[in-house]
């Protein structure tokens, strides 16, 4: 059913165009008019002493009218004196400067504030995107987590910044790798995480923190180091931003190496290298844990079997297919849309549905939906915390793509 739209003046004018009429009693045309008796009678009586009805009349009250004229213009004031003061905090400033009061509340304030154009619109929020439940990764067996992160820097005795990259597996405790970078860029890591993978092979998922290089700000929060291993068939998984407790585990892991590698460090760059590599031997071949009954990490760990081979995903025939430009934009709808920086050159896949809306894929996992009403960017998807250890699929469709392992890497 539409609204009743109705100008005030125009009802007014026929009401009283009525009433001079005399037809009809004054119960019967407010009933006719949808208005109460006592409005009635007050515009009649206001058209009885020559008020045209034109305009509307204030509904202030006397109070707030006082109230407005007394403390208006000390309110300009204060927000001319605190630029950035919101309205609670020029209620505490009217407080101190004024003990008598009575004082305007906070809203008030705010409606007087925002009357005069002396307060910022919020921001809109961007539209939320589809939401998917990641399962939990699953520790049963050595290489179904592998934890990552770089250890906090520290100066050698000459001088020189240590910053090393450390790599465990999660089950059986084995420290697979600690070594000094240069750069903690992606690439990088990546490269020396390749060297991990053709030396031990492909764990099931990696788990690290929320900062750069493992960490960016498209959808999951992928980097372009993290995009690399979605690619051979590895799950990301972070931690919460500013929580290391959640890998508590290679927390503590780095402060035993602190305490027997760095305290004091060794004179020059190449002796500390040389530490971190015969503190690995001990700690995975002469340091019992207590997590493993105390037993040695490496009567635990095996390397994986899954080698190395980057995937290739078939999607469905109805399916369409963009490869993103270098800053991970595709063209859809005459409009460049941003997927993601983390997805430059990456072969992405557009599936149909409701009219003017498609959702995005990479492989087997869902980035979010293209509108066509938007005009920059994804509605990346929203990732929500699982209620149990069952996994459960990315709510994208009963349609998957089909992975194929490909022999390049």
């Amino acid at each position: 059913m539409p609204w009743k739209i109705t100008d005030k003046q125009k009802a007014r004018r026929r009401f009283l165009a009525a009433r001079w009429k005399n037809k009809d009693s004054m119960a019967a045309l407010c009933r006719r008019f949808g208005i109460s008796r006592q409005c009635g009678y007050e515009w009649w009586r206001r058209a009885l002493h020559g008020d045209p009805l034109m305009a509307e009349r204030s509904h202030c009250t006397k109070r707030a009218a006082t109230l407005a004229t007394r403390w208006q213009s000390r309110v300009r004031r204060l927000r001319r004196r605190y630029r950035y003061a919101g309205a609670g905090q020029l209620w505490w400033y009217l407080q101190r400067a004024y003990p008598l009061g009575p004082w305007p509340a906070v809203r008030t304030i705010g409606r007087w504030l925002a009357r005069a154009g002396l307060t910022r619109k919020r921001r809109r929020r961007s539209p939320a995107g589809p939401s998917v439940c990641l399962p939990s990764p699953s520790n049963a067996a050595p290489n179904d987590i592998w934890t990552v992160d770089f250890k906090g820097w520290f100066r050698t005795a000459d001088g020189r910044r240590v910053c090393a990259l450390t790599v465990r597996d999660q089950a059986s405790r084995y420290v697979l790798q600690v070594r000094h970078m240069e750069r903690t860029t992606e690439p990088a890591v990546a490269a020396q995480m390749r060297r991990l993978f053709l030396r031990y092979g492909l764990p099931r998922a990696i788990q690290v923190d929320n900062g750069p290089p493992f960490g960016g700000y498209g959808p999951y929060g992928w980097s372009t180091l993290a995009v690399g291993w979605v690619r051979l068939g590895i799950a990301v998984h972070y931690g919460r931003p500013a929580c290391p407790q959640d890998n508590a585990a290679h927390e503590q892991m780095h402060q035993v190496l602190q305490q027997q590698t760095a305290q004091p460090a060794a004179p020059t760059l190449s002796a500390q290298h040389r530490r971190f590599q015969r503190w690995r031997r001990r700690y995975n071949e002469d340091r019992p844990h207590r997590a493993l009954a105390m037993q040695l990490p490496v009567s635990h760990y095996q390397p994986s079997p899954r080698p190395p081979a980057r995937l290739i995903w078939r999607y469905p025939a109805d399916w369409i297919l963009k490869t993103t430009d270098p800053r991970g934009r595709i063209r859809w709808a005459g409009r460049a849309r941003l997927i993601g920086q983390a997805f430059g050159r990456q072969l992405i896949a557009l599936r149909p549905g409701r009219h003017g809306v498609v959702t995005v894929h990479f492989g087997p996992h869902l980035l979010g939906e293209l509108h066509a009403a938007d005009t920059t960017a994804i509605r990346a998807v929203r990732v929500r915390a699982p209620r149990n250890s069952s996994t459960q699929p990315d709510k994208g469709g009963s349609q998957a793509p089909s992975l194929i392992p490909s022999p390049k890497f």
